[in-house]
């Protein structure tokens, strides 16, 4: 647990500092800019937060997250399928 806390510290001081370093250097920041850091500083703790975790009960939020992907794909495909039979 203390390799998550500390891969979320170093991850934030990261982001602050490149936002000081941009404002400093007085270069615009863009809002998709910030948000996809943002993005990567959840995917970064996400990716220690997964590392913690023994093997069988990764193996299950792997399979989950697999499963739901599939679902999701495939009831996007019916509704679109459907959504061109109705035309």
């Amino acid at each position: 647990m203390v390799m998550l806390a500390t891969v979320a510290v170093l991850s934030l001081l990261g982001f602050v500092g490149w936002l000081i370093y941009r404002a400093v250097g007085r270069r615009p920041i863009k809002a998709h800019t910030v948000s996809y850091m943002i993005s990567v500083v959840a995917g970064i703790y996400t990716f220690a937060f997964f590392l913690t975790m023994d093997l069988p009960q990764l193996l299950k939020v792997v399979v989950s997250i697999i499963l739901g992907v599939v679902l999701i794909f495939l009831g996007a495909y019916l509704q679109r399928r459907r959504m061109l039979k109705g035309r």
